[in-house]
């Protein structure tokens, strides 16, 4: 029995990143890349590990740059904590499993370090392929909880559950994480999106090598938890513009998406330092006539371009900046 299982890049289009301040956020999958998990049955439990997890290095500016990208682990720390946190699932809810071992490895196309969630893909694809192999169901609004409780309590990864949701959930979602909800049933209200009413998306990331993730939001958090009146006004703004553009893309108004998504990257900078690199992304961007966000905490933008020419002229000018440009594929 070989099981092969994937989950993709996301990107945030709006209300990012109040999903960690109990906001609402509308984020699709892109399909473009992925994470990959094939496991099957052997007599111990193995996790094989990648080239990118290896310890031997061509040279002191290779390990620079692979740390650098990949940080100091590589991915199978990410396939360890998953599994861990299953069989905790499994025992909490309990449910037996057989004592049945098997062999699991990763694989990865999605960009690293530039903010498309390739660590949570790879636990994602992982936790599906567990449920296929031991023959459990976890419900899917629960599923999301346990891939960020991988992150967050095994490895130390500070995130909110927006990634999460729509690489579980997949195309695009709407997600309400207000804290009455999120008490009362102890995840949000994910109401799916027909991507087919998207307007014209296209996404450009940094080519450079990026730094890790999972640290910037932790001035403005510990800011939020004092009830800082700027931080917490701002984060609610930010987060009604999810409200607005679920109501826009329903009724098909591309001026105030376009006004919606140019508005949600003007309102981070009131609380957000943007970093020179990040800044000439959003700036490149405009001046092409597109408008331009943070598809996730940096690296990466996403916005709404108008015709195959507004196109063209994002390509020619984000390549000159080292970025490159894509259309999401989104199902």
């Amino acid at each position: 029995m070989l099981i092969e299982t994937r989950a993709y890049a996301r990107a945030g289009l709006l209300g990012n990143p109040s999903d960690g301040f109990f906001g609402k956020t509308i984020a699709v999958s892109v399909r473009n890349f992925g994470a990959s998990v094939t496991l099957y049955p052997s007599p111990e439990l193995h996790i094989e590990s990648q080239p990118q997890d290896g310890n031997v290095f061509r040279s002191l500016h290779h390990l620079r740059d692979a740390v650098s990208t990949l940080g100091y682990h590589g991915g199978v720390p990410l396939v360890k904590a998953a599994i861990k946190k299953f069989a905790e699932y499994c025992e909490a809810e309990r449910i037996r499993l057989p004592n049945h071992n098997f062999s699991i490895r990763y694989n990865t196309s999605i960009p690293r370090q530039v903010g498309l969630s390739g660590s949570s893909a790879i636990i994602v694809a992982t936790f599906r392929a567990l449920m296929q192999f031991y023959q459990v169901e976890i419900p899917l609004p629960v599923l999301p909880n346990l891939v960020l409780a991988t992150e967050s309590e095994e490895l130390g990864i500070t995130a909110g559950l927006q990634d999460r949701v729509i690489q579980c959930y997949e195309g695009c979602v709407y997600m309400n994480f207000d804290q009455s909800i999120m008490d009362r049933q102890g995840y949000g209200d994910y109401e799916p999106v027909d991507a087919r009413l998207l307007p014209k998306l296209y996404i450009a990331y940094n080519t450079d090598l990026g730094k890790q993730s999972g640290r910037i939001h932790n001035d403005v958090r510990t800011r939020w938890l004092k009830g800082e009146e700027l931080v917490v006004n701002t984060l609610a703004e930010i987060a009604d513009l999810a409200r607005q553009g679920r109501d826009a893309i329903a009724g098909q108004n591309l001026p105030l998406l376009n006004e919606l998504v140019n508005h949600n990257f003007d309102l981070r900078t009131r609380i957000y330092t943007i970093n020179e690199r990040n800044r000439s992304l959003i700036d490149t961007a405009r001046s092409c006539g597109a408008s331009a966000s943070f598809a996730g905490s940096g690296g990466t933008i996403i916005g709404i371009y108008r015709d195959d020419a507004m196109l063209n002229r994002l390509f020619v000018s984000l390549k000159k900046i080292n970025a490159r440009v894509i259309k999401p594929y989104v199902v």
